[in-house]
């Protein structure tokens, strides 16, 4: 702790945010790193607490008041070797995670939180501005040779970690680029793609090979999920070549509303309309899907809502409308009940600042609405709560205009048709069956296949994908070599 009393003597800073006009004509990032005297003042704010509840409120366990105090002593390159050694990739985190860890500081009781995530990403990005983030080829190689199928956070911490043990890494791809829905499904303005590109070049100098475009077991064939591939690889083919194969495909099943008036021209899924955009933005073709002047209704409360919300408005959308199932959360958690565990509570992102965003809460649709084809609106039910159940309030339909609908209500699954392709059982919600307990973690049924991220654990947070990936290299290295130094 570098300053005793410096949670009693200064504020919480925020970072600068570029105004709303501005940023909304281009797909750039908009939120600048803190300066490093105001990351200096927000690390002296880190409490000399005893026990340091933000550490286990990180699912990668960052050891978070160590790096607070470096940056508050000037101590950059020092506090990035301590962030490095628990998050393969801090600049991902210090822009989208949500912050757990602020949720469980000691300070949050009865003040503002630190501001950690404001000072993680800056110190990962003053790291690379002064060129301390280099490459760690393996001293020795193994000789042991792995896939890695799926190229998101879990996939790409395996890799890392794996690659550093003097394991030959292979990441397979099915898209054009890597990086998974890091690529694909986050807009650049939360998560500017150069920021994977240049830890890619860090991974492959490394020795981590990238085959992109290859689908392996067998095509997706959904609606929902992007597939680019050009060459298929069979689970058989795989399992002949490597020691190890490590599943970390994610969750891509999207979830459906198949109600009335579900087939309209209109109607698609969050990525349908996220990913051609990123597409876009790295000049691979234009967005079938246009938000332009249209009435957008945007069914999902989460994260990928928010950032369908923000891409319709720099479109040039008309209005934006956006649905919850669930009643609106109090504005501010008690704190008395809930901390330092994560609280339920209203949650307005900066997309929603970026216009006048209608939020309504407790609502379902029944039906879509059309004419010759196209979606023209849709018909709701408000919602309210009878002995623990969901019911529909009668009398509460209402009609909605709507040119564009887009269903951003989370993913169900991972893909079946990869689980099937090598055999692995799969748990009661579809996903890959894989304990994290006892011996043999991260290990499926079928003999030298792991797997970990969203594809065993179900729809995640980025840092539990990486928290996950980290710890399956851990254990493929010790199954590989009867003994790891990798940390779990």
């Amino acid at each position: 702790m570098g300053k005793p009393t410096g949670f009693l003597e200064y504020d919480r800073l925020a970072e600068a945010i570029e105004p709303v006009e501005q940023r909304i004509k281009d797909y750039r990032e908009f939120v600048d790193r803190l300066p490093d005297d105001e990351a200096a003042v927000q690390g002296a704010r880190c409490m000399d607490c005893g026990i340091p509840f933000c550490n286990n409120g990180c699912p990668v366990n960052n050891i978070i008041p160590d790096w607070n105090d470096l940056v508050f002593n000037g101590k950059w390159e020092q506090a990035i070797v301590v962030l490095h050694s628990t998050n393969n990739f801090p600049e991902f985190t210090g822009r989208i995670c949500p912050a757990p860890c602020e949720a469980a500081c000691t300070l949050n009781i009865n003040a503002d939180a630190v501001g950690i995530k404001s000072i993680e990403r800056a110190i990962i990005d003053k790291a690379w501005e002064n060129g301390w983030v280099k490459p760690q080829p393996a001293s020795a190689k193994t000789g042991k040779k792995v896939a890695v199928v799926g190229s998101g956070p879990a996939g790409l911490a395996a890799a890392q970690q794996l690659a550093r043990a003097g394991h030959d890494v292979v990441v397979f791809e099915k898209n054009t680029r890597v990086g998974g829905l890091l690529r694909y499904g986050i807009p650049d303005f939360k998560l500017d793609k150069t920021v994977i590109d240049r830890r890619l070049d860090q991974m492959k100098a490394e020795g981590v090979e990238f085959r992109t475009e290859v689908c392996v077991g067998a095509n997706p064939s959904m609606t929902g999920v992007t597939d680019d591939g050009k060459k298929l690889v069979t689970a058989d083919e795989l399992k002949a070549e490597f020691d190890a194969v490590l599943l970390a495909a994610g969750s891509e099943t999207p979830r459906d509303l198949p109600v009335t008036g579900r087939e309209l021209d209109g109607v698609h899924f969050a990525l349908e309309f996220l990913i051609p955009q990123n597409k876009t933005v790295a000049g691979d073709g234009p967005n079938p899907i246009s938000a332009k002047d249209k009435h957008v209704i945007v069914i999902g409360g989460g994260d990928t809502g928010s950032d369908c919300v923000g891409t319709s408005y720099r479109h040039g959308a008309a209005s934006v409308t956006q649905f919850e199932l669930m009643p609106q959360p109090p504005e501010e958690e008690n704190k008395a009940l809930t901390w330092p565990y994560w609280p339920i509570k209203l949650r307005t992102s900066s997309s929603h600042k970026e216009g006048e965003t209608r939020r309504e809460f407790a609502i379902a649709t029944k039906e879509f609405l059309g004419e010759n084809g196209k979606v023209t609106g849709l018909t709701t039910v408000r919602l309210e709560w009878k002995d623990g159940k969901m019911v529909e309030v009668p009398g509460s339909e209402e009609t909605f205009k709507a040119d564009l609908v887009l269903f951003a209500m989370g993913f169900t699954q991972p893909v079946a048709s990869l689980l099937e392709a090598f055999g692995v059982e799969k748990d009661p919600r579809g996903n890959a069956k894989a304990t994290t307990d006892g011996e043999g973690c991260y290990a499926t049924n079928v003999d030298k296949v792991y797997a970990a991220g969203d594809v065993r654990r179900g729809q995640s947070l980025v840092v539990w994908a990486i928290r996950e990936g980290r710890q399956a290299a851990r254990e493929i290295d010790l199954a590989l070599m009867g003994q790891t130094e990798l940390p779990r």
